[in-house]
């Protein structure tokens, strides 16, 4: 009887979204459609901007273009799907589909972290070492960071991939969420779940914690430096020049936080659903606006991208 509770690797999932209401289904597209075709655009403009405007060709717009691809990434790594089965009234995804758009998903959130870890350590360099700033944050260095935070996150999303493959699933193939969460597939499997839990918490720890530990770090001595400044000024300047990262970090760990938080404190998953729609959806949608709005190269660069396509 139990074997024939078990699902062989080709199951299909279920997705349930947001609601089950009918009438809703046309209210989630459309809002749903604008955060993406908002969050695509607006990122896509930042790295238009920083890669046409020579003055942006500096280490910290380079991660920042970076960080806005993923974003681009991660967002299509779930919307698209979401949308898809919206239109054509389909819950279902297919075993490979679910686990490849964990392994993405996984994969763009965790170089996300990383790519935010790496600004703060620019900006920790640009205003305590500013002498040694060309010299340390050179071109070659600015590549391979990028080039170690893409393998770890490439390693992290096929560790807790590999680890799904060995897991056997019941026939309810409900997934109460609109993508394929790695926490929720795990509640769903039939088989023992013991060491994707202790690889989850041990990469959480390690990418999560660690990263963190290292913004602050980062911030703390940006603060103590910023406070010698003896004009207000100055300190005003240097502070502005790290304020959109800082506000962007808030967001990210505070929304990512906030999923953990009411998943841990509530039984209901809609409102883990809601919780995860503000990091993967608001968060990345909200980029843009930050580094644009409050940057004035920035705001110059997408002027002149501006002006120059009108033009064109």
């Amino acid at each position: 009887m139990k074997s024939e509770n078990k699902t062989t690797p080709v199951a299909e999932f279920h997705l349930l979204g947001l609601s089950e209401d009918p009438e809703l289904q046309p209210v989630i597209f459309g809002l749903f459609l604008s955060m993406y075709l908002v969050t695509v655009l607006g990122n896509l403009l930042i790295i238009l901007a920083v890669s046409s405007d020579s003055h942006l060709h500096t280490p910290m717009y380079f991660f920042l273009s970076n960080l806005s691809l993923t974003d681009i990434c991660s967002t299509s790594t779930i919307v698209p799907k979401m949308l898809l089965n919206i239109q054509t009234d389909s819950k279902v995804i297919t075993y490979v589909g679910c686990l490849a758009q964990v392994c993405f998903f996984l994969d763009f959130l965790c170089m996300d972290n990383l790519l935010l870890t790496m600004m703060a350590y620019d900006r920790y360099v640009a205003i305590c070492h500013p002498l040694h700033y060309t010299v340390i944050m050179n071109p070659h260095l600015c590549v391979q960071l990028i080039l170690i935070c893409l393998l770890i996150s490439i390693v992290d999303a096929l560790l807790h991939t590999l680890m799904l493959l060995r897991l056997s699933f019941c026939k309810h193939l409900e997934i109460p969420h609109f993508f394929c969460d790695l926490a929720q597939i795990l509640k769903m499997a039939c088989s023992d779940t013991f060491i994707n839990n202790i690889m989850v918490y041990l990469t959480t720890f390690l990418l999560g914690i660690g990263p963190m530990s290292g913004i602050i770090f980062s911030y703390t001595q940006i603060v103590s430096s910023i406070l010698r400044i003896p004009s207000t000024g100055g300190k005003y300047k240097a502070f502005s020049t790290c304020g959109s990262h800082l506000l962007v970090v808030s967001l990210f760990y505070g929304t990512a936080i906030g999923v953990y938080l009411s998943s841990a404190a509530t039984e209901s998953p809609r409102k883990a659903i809601v919780a995860s729609v503000m990091y993967a959806l608001v968060t990345p949608m909200l980029n843009p606006f930050i580094y644009s709005l409050r940057n004035k190269d920035m705001k110059g660069a997408l002027r002149k991208l501006t002006m120059g396509t009108c033009f064109s």
